[in-house]
């Protein structure tokens, strides 16, 4: 597990390699991660949109935003907890993942709480030993 902590928004996500969905042969290697966010503090908020940085063993990075997350824009009460699972599919055997959630309090202020660095590993990774 990686875990996170902004202001009082805990973030903790739990990435599993899929193989029943992966078909390496052809250069498809997929993830379910599960995102679990609390809420620590005084006031609800809103989480209005997200930010991954998506980067595969080559190198190469995708960003992708959007608003809320798998469709929804939930509000967490105090002490309150929301948690989802997502994918993602890389053309490499591993990887890493970052990002940010922009969220909403009460009072309207808006800010990013950080999503902790993940390490999307794979048991088809070639590993090299010096």
């Amino acid at each position: 597990m990686y875990r996170r902590r902004t202001r009082d928004i805990d973030i903790t996500v739990l990435p599993q390699f899929a193989d029943d969905q992966s078909q390496p042969d052809f250069g498809r290697f997929f993830w379910v991660y599960t995102v679990e966010i609390v809420n620590q503090g005084q006031e609800s908020v809103q989480l209005m949109s997200r930010h991954w940085i998506i980067t595969d063993a080559n190198g190469d990075t995708n960003e992708v935003r959007g608003p809320g997350v798998v469709g929804e824009q939930p509000v967490i009460e105090p002490g309150g907890v929301f948690r989802y699972s997502s994918g993602c599919p890389l053309p490499t055997p591993s990887g890493i993942m970052r990002g940010t959630y922009r969220v909403e309090g009460e009072d309207g202020e808006a800010y990013d709480v950080e999503i902790p660095a993940f390490s999307l590993d794979s048991p088809y990774m070639r590993r090299v030993l010096n």
